[in-house]
């Protein structure tokens, strides 16, 4: 399994998990809002290139 699987494995367990211990809405702000974050903290250069990257493994 790749890293990027292993990661979209863990971040679905951990949203199973929220929604379980807590309600839907609170377990949907956190799967939604940690990576929304994690983007914003990035630097322009930073998220140009991961856009780049993404576009790359799409085949465009």
């Amino acid at each position: 399994m790749t890293n990027r699987g292993k990661i979209a494995v863990g971040g679905v367990a951990v949203g199973l998990l929220l929604w379980w211990l807590t309600s839907f809405w609170i377990a949907l702000a956190v799967i939604v809002g940690v990576p929304a974050i994690a983007y914003l903290a990035l630097d322009p250069s930073q998220r140009r290139r991961l856009r780049r990257v993404s576009r790359k493994e799409l085949n465009r």
